[in-house]
């Protein structure tokens, strides 16, 4: 899985896409599961730390290097309100990209504009 800074982005329209390259640095071919965590830090109703909205498997040969993109779009921040309305609410969203959700690597933020 990649190290480092992340991305960062704003939701206008229908969606957005977030993009990484994970290389294989062992002299084995490998996979990998990497996996796209939300967290929605000021929503109306409590949100889970980190929920797990999109996952790719990547087989890599040694030294290989593949970009990943994952895609985002209303449904993965939308939520049920407490009046029990499905909807995605205005406002900013911490990205996680990890191996697992104790393992985050990349991090970034994303605004969903009104």
């Amino acid at each position: 899985m990649p190290r480092g800074g992340g991305p960062s982005a704003a939701l206008r329209g229908e969606r957005g896409w977030v993009s990484f390259t994970l290389t294989n640095t062992e002299k084995t071919a490998g996979e990998e599961v990497a996996q796209l965590y939300l967290r929605d830090p000021v929503a109306s109703v409590v949100r889970p730390l980190k929920e797990l909205k999109d996952f790719r498997k990547i087989s890599l040969k040694p030294g290989e290097s593949k970009t990943v993109t994952f895609t985002i779009d209303k449904a993965k921040l939308s939520f049920y309100n407490a009046k029990l309305k499905w909807q995605a609410e205005p406002g900013k969203f911490n990205l996680m990209v990890g191996s697992a959700s104790d393992d985050i690597r990349l991090e970034g933020a994303l605004e969903l504009l009104p």
